[in-house]
């Protein structure tokens, strides 16, 4: 089945001369949600801005459901929905006739059974007659997604969709978002929260200085550039490491009760074994042996910091 949406040698150059936007090739599967990470002024803005058609590219190509962003706008923004950053709301309105407005923009007929349906799905109901001047940051964040998906959209794009709420409402947005995936629309959504990318996404982005650094699935991103540490607890502390261990680039814990040992996990030959044979022999007894993975922050710090 073709990409719902095919990016291709994408290049935006604002009149200042500053590259928002250098060479994007990126397809985006039916039905997936992606996460678009990156630094403050990466770009990632500027990409999705493009793909709805509010900012016209410089060069390349971008097709949605087959058809060109500038050749078929009326076809492809019909298709996507998309939540901004700002809460750009009018405060005296209501949430039942802001919605069923955003869906006329689109031409769409009337249809209460669906916009109650939308409004209950996104814990909006019993603020349905409430003027939006008088809901809290997060329920109008609500209220732009049923804007977004007033008029049915195959595809939902989230700008920082979390921004400035708390944590116990940023799940209950992965929550949403995981039921919109379950019912056929394609996610994608830029976020500052790591752990937001980790929860959610099928496929992770990485986007420093207008260019995609990778397009990955996240379990495999994960596998490829993870490393795993291995913290071993000695029964008695020590001042500083053997000199017959110094192969092994070892971090003693300010204690000196504890080693740290990194190691690929893709390698060959992970070095554990030789380790702690070499560590037997140094007369180190061990008390215990912890490991951990890297998380996806650790490898999008450290593919940022290449870049840079």
């Amino acid at each position: 089945m073709p990409a719902i949406i095919s990016i291709v040698d994408l290049c935006k150059t604002y009149d200042s001369g500053h590259q928002a936007l250098n060479s994007i090739n990126l397809d985006i599967e039916r039905g997936e949600i992606l996460a678009l990470l990156g630094p403050n002024g990466a770009g990632k803005t500027t990409l999705i801005s493009t793909i709805c058609g509010l900012v016209s590219p410089s060069s390349g190509t971008v097709t949605v459901d087959g058809n060109d962003i500038i050749k078929d706008y009326r076809l492809t923004r019909k298709d996507i929905g998309l939540v901004p950053q700002e809460l750009a709301l009018g405060a005296f309105d209501k949430v039942w006739d802001t919605v069923c407005f955003s869906r006329g923009l689109f031409g769409k007929k009337p249809n209460p059974e669906y916009i109650e349906q939308l409004l209950k799905d996104l814990t909006l109901w019993d603020k349905k007659d409430n003027e939006l001047m008088t809901l809290s940051g997060g329920m109008k964040r609500r209220v732009l997604i049923a804007k977004a998906l007033s008029h049915e959209p195959k595809i939902l794009f989230l700008d920082e969709p979390t921004a400035g709420v708390d944590v116990e409402l940023r799940k209950d947005m992965w929550k949403i978002v995981h039921k919109l995936r379950e019912s056929g629309v394609t996610i994608i959504l830029t976020t500052h929260y790591i752990e937001e990318a980790e929860e959610i996404a099928d496929r992770v982005g990485v986007i420093a200085k207008g260019e995609l650094l990778l397009i990955e699935d996240k379990d495999t991103l994960m596998h490829k550039m993870g490393e795993k540490q291995m913290d071993i607890q000695l029964r008695e502390c020590i001042s500083s490491i053997p000199e017959s261990l110094a192969e092994y680039n070892l971090l003693l814990s300010e204690e000196g009760d504890s080693m740290t040992y990194t190691y690929d996990t893709n390698a060959d030959q992970t070095g554990i074994t030789a380790l702690l044979q070499a560590i037997n022999a140094a007369g180190l007894s061990l008390k215990d042996l912890k490991t951990t993975q890297s998380s996806l922050e650790d490898i999008f710090v450290k593919l940022v910091e290449e870049e840079a």
